[in-house]
């Protein structure tokens, strides 16, 4: 009997724990669904542009209203761009639509066979631009194992991410393969209605007066991320003149050994009136825009 009785109510305990077990992972599994819904209706309507705290390097993380993403560099080490990453997309997102290497210097390649290892990515836009360095030869690898479709950037080529969220590239207009890295660098601008984002590599002073020739005022750009950290190698007045942004973002590491951004470009933002947003002082700065309006978070 005491044998019976304790079977019976064992079995009475293991149905009310399974009961328990079901109701608790339709619970996990609603809230999931909820978060997600939550997530997706945040984003609506609304381009999210983040220019990463990654210490002395770039990287920028760009999500469309409908959900593609973009990485443009990956700065210089692979552990500091994926916990930037976890900061700012969705956790259980495990991919990116394309990745962007502006140039194959450490500081903006560094980090990106991390993310090539982690994310599924699809497509990759690099020049023909190479460096006998270990961490440009870790990312070739990366993408040779990624087996995502290369694409070769060239002046012109757009870049749809979203209806209205266009990414036109404005440099290189020609083969880069033996340039010096950083005047290889691509520079694209990301349109989404009346907002834009200028990014610029780590171009130097001659090209900025190159593009200031070729474009003029149709460079110009509601947030400009200076060339080369805010090196005095880049942002000369002409270039700042013409594209008059709004913001201007420094991308640099604290107490760096170049002692970016330099007291010459900050300055001259002064001078011109430009507010500066750099990742120094503020961390991860992201804008998000519905194509009007803009914030600053």
């Amino acid at each position: 009997m005491l044998n019976s009785f304790y079977t019976q109510d064992t079995n009475q305990a293991l149905r009310k724990l399974r009961v328990q077990y079901g109701v608790l992972g339709i619970f996990l599994v609603a809230n999931i669904f909820i978060w997600t819904a939550v997530v997706r209706a945040d984003r609506a309507g609304v381009l999210t542009v983040a220019f990463l705290d990654i210490g002395q390097g770039d990287a920028i993380y760009i999500e469309a209203p409908n959900g593609n993403q973009m990485l443009i560099d990956g700065g210089p080490s692979s552990g500091v761009v994926l916990r930037a990453l976890g900061k700012v997309m969705p956790f259980y997102d495990r991919s990116i639509d394309l990745v962007i290497a502006t140039h194959p210097d450490q500081d903006h390649v560094g980090g990106l066979p991390a993310v090539l290892g982690r994310m599924n990515v699809a497509n990759i836009v690099t020049t023909e631009n190479i460096s006998d360095t270990g961490a440009y030869a870790a990312f070739e690898e990366a993408i040779l194992s990624e087996h995502a479709r290369r694409i070769r950037a060239r002046t012109g080529e757009r870049i749809i991410l979203d209806k209205g969220v266009v990414l036109e590239i404005l440099f290189p207009d020609r083969n880069t393969r033996g340039w010096e890295t950083n005047t290889g660098s691509i520079v694209a601008r990301l349109s989404y209605g009346d907002t834009s984002f200028l990014l610029t590599g780590d171009s130097p002073l001659a090209i900025e007066k190159y593009l200031v020739g070729k474009k003029g005022g149709a460079l110009h750009a509601t947030v400009l991320k200076l060339g080369h950290h805010g090196s005095r190698t880049s942002s000369s007045r002409e270039f700042l003149s013409a594209v008059n942004p709004e913001y201007a973002i420094i991308s640099a590491g604290l107490n760096n050994k170049y002692g970016h951004p330099h007291k010459e470009v900050t300055d001259l933002l002064d001078e011109l009136k430009i507010p500066e947003l750099s990742t120094i002082d503020h961390g991860t700065i992201v804008f998000k825009t519905d194509g009007e309006d803009m914030r600053v978070e």
